[in-house]
């Protein structure tokens, strides 16, 4: 399995939108994402997102990290 890639918010928020997933509200620099059937998330609008809180946030997502792999193709 390859590690996870180095992304900014903006290119994880549009690979979640892949998913489903629709911003509903920001505060700062955190974005709220909602997909029905699925937990809410929040992702940072960073310039890069780490790979310990982008395995974080897929948990909480419920992704595979083979699942985001093919995605973020």
């Amino acid at each position: 399995m390859a590690r996870l890639p180095i992304l900014s918010g903006k290119e994880l928020i549009h690979i979640l939108n892949k998913l489903g997933y629709k911003e509903i509200r920001q505060r700062g620099s955190h974005i709220r994402l909602f997909c029905p059937g699925r937990k809410p998330v929040t992702v940072p609008n960073y310039k890069s997102i780490d790979r310990v809180l982008l395995k974080k946030i897929l948990r909480d997502a419920d992704i595979a990290a083979k699942e985001f792999e093919k995605l973020a193709e």
